[in-house]
């Protein structure tokens, strides 16, 4: 049974309204298309605690800091709709722009703190895209709860706060990042890389887990993460825009390995972004 898409926040709202009728939990999955497992993986953990799935399916361009960016980001609604229809997701919804940014729109929600550095400080504007187009999902599926992966370890904070500080009434349920056999992290960019860049890729999660290992003693962070870097630069790697410490809880910058962590990173593979962060436990 193929999965239900619907395009309008009419027919959305109705269908929700009908489920809260019924006394029904409702989870959502917000996406922007391309799905793979890691998408999938969501969808099951959402079924595991909802009655009822909604999965978005929205490229937002507010998120997107280059044009260039958007314009190689995979649309594949088609592809995306038969993936999802075994899994069991009760609804796709597939807004186009103006139903989501009508005429006028000029609301922008930021969220400062957690949103500053790391992703924040190389893409600029990239985390109020986000917040906006979260809030606005939130509110227009009227969802108890949302499920987000920790592969995108910032996004995840930033949601948290921006629900919190918005008083939205959704439980945000972060899910284990899915991995590749080799370690790769599932990302809808990854089909983009070569044959050539795809072998190198999974080096990127490799160094973060020696790093992470290595942390572990209590020694201090930057001659290890500068190691990390020449591994990364000598494997192939074009660019490491970033690779650092931050606590677990708030994402403030850390020196040592003193308290639950995260080793985040983002690196280039000739033109492809990738990024990828692994928890950092001390001893």
């Amino acid at each position: 049974m193929s999965v239900p898409i619907v395009r309008t926040l009419a027919e959305l709202r109705s269908t929700v309204a009908g489920w809260r009728r019924e006394g029904l939990k409702v989870g959502v999955v917000p996406t922007m298309g391309a799905l793979h497992e890691g998408h999938l993986s969501l969808v099951r953990a959402a079924l595991e605690q909802a009655d009822r799935v909604v999965v978005t399916l929205f490229v937002n361009p507010k998120q997107f800091n280059n044009p260039a960016d958007l314009a190689a980001y995979p649309r594949t609604e088609k592809e995306d709709a038969e993936k999802l229809s075994p899994v069991g997701a009760h609804m796709l919804y597939v807004p186009d722009a103006e139903e989501i940014y009508p005429e006028g729109f000029s609301t922008t929600v930021s969220v400062s703190g957690v949103s500053e550095g790391l992703c924040g400080a190389h893409r600029p504007g990239h985390f109020d895209g986000v917040a906006t187009i979260v809030a606005k999902l939130f509110l227009q599926t009227g969802a108890d709860m949302a499920f987000f992966g920790e592969k995108d370890f910032q996004q995840l904070h930033v949601v948290k706060r921006m629900a919190r500080d918005l008083d939205i009434p959704i439980t945000i349920v972060p899910c284990p990042t899915v991995r590749e056999a080799d370690g790769l992290a599932l990302s809808s960019r990854n089909v983009r890389l070569s044959s050539q860049d795809r072998a190198i890729a999974p080096k990127l999660a490799q160094a973060l887990f020696a790093a992470a290992e290595k942390l572990r003693d209590g020694r201090l962070a930057k001659p290890v993460l500068d190691e990390a870097v020449k591994a990364l630069e000598d494997a192939g790697f074009r660019e490491v825009e970033y690779l650092e410490l931050r606590a677990e809880d708030n994402l403030q910058p850390i020196d040592r390995l003193d308290r639950p962590a995260r080793l985040l990173a983002a690196v280039f593979l000739r033109e492809v972004r990738l990024i990828d962060n692994v928890p950092a436990q001390p001893s």
